[in-house]
């Protein structure tokens, strides 16, 4: 008797044909993300929006006392639909003009609202449509923990809307800035932090902002894995003066100068009767 070939099942071949696909053939779409790395896009795709670029220009003086203007660059976040952007005090010192690029591509004029050199913060403010105004979500930096996870994002070296994770290395640290302020209650993380990252926010799991990227510890000036964040605490302590600081104080300047003026004309009036 002629002998047969032996028939697999078409069953068989199904389930070695979906075997074959988990062991390294087409993915499917999703499967191939972890759960971390499905947070770290979660945190991106939520507090990315809410991130800006600034170019400030100063004007410095050459040799013949010739006006030279410089650029400068950093990062900020916006606080709300008013246009109010936080950043470091160092980004925006001394600048003539300030430029804003929002996450959609579009520049704005800003103007400085209020600044704390000594604390490196500052808040600046754009006249800009509440659509393209996207205000990050508050976190809490008071119940930070050594170890925990957080997500720095910011524009080193000009590279926009470039994303770091770390972790929280130490907390409460103090740091004398180039300009001669003394920082104290600083998060320090490694997460990597680099020239143009100056006023980003630092990010917990949830994308939510517990601080404002400052300082990286550096001699060659890039990252080393020590880098340094202002405590959202800090900041919502000092909101109220900064943008204090911004309101318009000089109708009651006038109002003082001309109570003074009226009072010392009465006085003078009343002198001069007497002596008459």
């Amino acid at each position: 008797m002629r002998g047969r070939k032996a028939r697999c099942p078409f069953s068989f071949w199904v389930i070695l044909s979906l075997l074959a696909l988990g062991q390294g053939g087409v993915p499917v779409s999703g499967s191939a993300l972890t759960e971390e790395e499905r947070v770290n896009i979660e945190v991106y795709r939520k507090a990315s929006v809410a991130v800006v670029h600034i170019r400030s220009t100063v004007v410095r003086y050459g040799f013949f006392f010739q006006p030279i203007p410089a650029r400068g660059m950093g990062s900020g976040v916006v606080l709300d639909q008013k246009g109010h952007i936080v950043t470091n005090a160092h980004v925006v010192e001394g600048a003539k003009e300030i430029e804003v690029t929002l996450f959609d591509g579009s520049s704005w004029n800003a103007h400085l609202v209020g600044s704390m050199p000594e604390r490196d913060l500052a808040i600046i403010r754009i006249e800009a449509p509440q659509e393209k105004l996207k205000p990050v979500d508050m976190g809490d930096s008071r119940s930070l923990q050594v170890g925990q996870t957080v997500y720095a994002i910011g524009n080193p070296f000009g590279f926009q809307y470039t994303l770091t994770k770390g972790v929280i290395s130490s907390l409460d640290r103090s740091l004398v800035t180039p300009q001669g302020a003394k920082l104290e209650g600083l998060i320090q993380t490694d997460a990597a932090i680099n020239p143009g990252n100056s006023g980003g926010p630092l990010l917990d799991g949830e994308g939510r902002l517990i601080g404002i990227n400052t300082a990286i510890m550096s001699p060659s000036g890039g990252s080393s894995g020590v880098g340094f964040a202002i405590p959202v605490a800090a900041l919502e302590q000092h909101l109220p003066s900064l943008m204090r600081k911004g309101s318009p104080s000089w109708p009651w300047t006038l109002i003082l100068i001309g109570a003074i003026a009226i009072l010392w004309i009465l006085a003078r009036r009343a002198t001069w009767r007497a002596r008459w």
